[in-house]
């Protein structure tokens, strides 16, 4: 998943969602090419970015979807790259909407590749943790915890490209090959304990992005607590 920064529409990562959901069609997510105004299409939340980004971490509740009748989409995870770069490195949760009920669900991607879907539990209000690590030799170690269930998936991938400019935790709408697709109302998606090479991300003097499409605010980011934690508010698909 990339992010798309406004007027600068970028291929897009792709992310399967479950079949129900999908209605057959593939949705996506996308990387950022960085502007100055911190807002973006498709992502809201915190990056670092200038390069040497050897591991991030972050721990969130998973929200809860308010389902209407319409198909929506939504994903919150860490990852290394996408940021300023065309790979991505990430491991997350889903929560989506499709005939008026949710399905929620952890995937990791190694963007360009295709996303891998996981059969860890995932319900609202659980409490995740995601990290990305370097492990040398363009080998990337991606673990995403449930830690209210105690379940775990931990998978050793490779990506040789990578170019390690960016670090993140992002709350995302994906992408369809026609563009960004419907929000999910999420409520608020809290991130807390995100660090960066092992230092507080806040360090990095990182960048607020706020979820904008055309002069629709769509998810807006809070200000860093404690150089860690912050929160996404949903406000409109």
């Amino acid at each position: 998943m990339r992010k798309l920064m406004l007027g600068s529409m970028l291929a897009v990562g792709l992310i399967a969602l479950p079949a129900a959901a999908a209605h057959g069609q593939a949705a996506r997510l996308a990387p950022i090419k960085k502007l100055t105004q911190s807002t973006s299409s498709n992502w809201a939340g915190v990056a670092a970015t200038g390069g040497g980004f050897t591991n991030v971490t972050s721990s969130w509740t998973q929200p809860t979807a308010s389902c209407t009748s319409a198909t929506t989409y939504s994903s919150f995870w860490v990852g290394l790259d996408g940021d300023g770069s065309n790979t991505v490195e990430q491991t997350g949760t889903s929560a989506d909407c499709s005939g008026g009920s949710p399905s929620y669900y952890a995937w990791y991607e190694m963007y360009p590749k295709y996303p891998v879907n996981l059969s860890l539990a995932i319900r609202p209000g659980d409490r995740m943790t995601g990290s990305v690590t370097v492990s040398g030799g363009g080998r990337f170690v991606l673990t995403i915890t449930n830690n209210t269930t105690g379940g775990s998936f931990t998978t050793t991938q490779r990506a040789n490209r990578a170019s390690l400019y960016s670090a993140e935790a992002i709350a995302e709408a994906p992408s369809s090959r026609s563009g960004v697709l419907p929000l999910t109302n999420f409520g608020t998606a809290s991130f807390t304990g995100t660090t960066v090479n092992g230092q507080p991300i806040g360090a990095f003097n990182p960048d607020r992005i706020d979820m904008v499409s055309g002069t629709t605010l769509k998810a807006q980011t809070s200000s860093l607590s404690g150089g860690t934690n912050f929160s996404v508010a949903w406000k409109h698909s």
